[in-house]
């Protein structure tokens, strides 16, 4: 990606539709990780008895990765639905300050497209790519070289779905030992993400999830217990100063 975002800047022809071009082009690295990651899912939903099609569909309509995983264990697990609506806008609630980051960059020459285009495919891996290769890209070219970045990402994204909900449809069948495999499916997504923010010295923040989510399991179901950690985490990140690393 190195090597192709900075001929952005030399490139004045292609007409408009090159930026969006580009834009998928740039996405392919996010489309690696997603595949594997959604295809993980739609054979997990199948699993807990959803239908291929409605696995499908919510992807389409919410996506949300990590919260979809959640969403699919909630109802496995027969969670109500309040419950379930209220921890995947919990664990999504960081998107709201994605957004006035990276809407300025976009918008530096005004705002051409609605919001709602804009904010629909604002992911962790989106926004990470957005935010370390906008400033290269010219100004009147943002807006359609991140429809381009985001609408690759979600294709890749439901694309992946379909497949694991189809193939696990079949397989399930025949082969037992995908079943109990699929076991560690959910449980092995959240011990990347752990480790992923313990990788970013936010230790304290694990801890205190951890720490509140164990002492309310005593007394509280998982899924309230699973809340009282993520808002206490949250909390902790709220109050402590962010770490600032400086590359060299």
């Amino acid at each position: 990606m190195s090597r192709s975002m900075p001929a952005i800047q030399n490139e004045k022809g292609g007409g408009a539709f090159a930026p969006f071009v580009r834009g998928l082009r740039d996405s392919m690295a996010i489309m690696l990780g997603y595949l594997p990651m959604a295809t993980s899912f739609g054979i997990a939903a199948i699993q807990v008895g959803v239908a291929p099609w409605m696995a499908v569909v919510i992807s389409i309509i919410t996506f949300t990765g990590a919260g979809q995983f959640v969403l699919v264990a909630l109802l496995g697990s027969g969670a109500s639905a309040w419950t379930i609506v209220t921890t995947v806008v919990l664990m999504n609630v960081r998107h709201l300050f994605y957004g006035p980051s990276l809407l300025p960059l976009l918008t530096a020459q005004g705002r051409r497209w609605p919001l709602p285009f804009l904010a629909a495919g604002l992911t962790d891996e989106v926004f990470a790519t957005a935010m370390g290769n906008i400033e290269r890209v010219p100004p009147a070219q943002r807006e359609r070289w991140y429809l381009g970045l985001q609408l690759g990402s979600y294709a890749s994204w439901v694309g992946g779905t379909a497949f694991g909900a189809l193939l696990g449809h079949e397989i399930s069948r025949q082969a037992q030992w995908l079943q109990i495999t699929l076991g560690f499916v959910l449980p092995a997504l959240f011990v990347s993400l752990l480790l992923e923010l313990l990788a970013h010295s936010r230790w304290q923040i694990v801890a205190a999830a951890m720490l509140v989510t164990a002492l309310l399991l005593l007394v509280l179901p998982a899924h309230w217990a699973m809340l009282g950690g993520m808002a206490a985490g949250g909390f902790v990140s709220a109050t402590r100063a962010p770490t600032i690393r400086i590359k060299t």
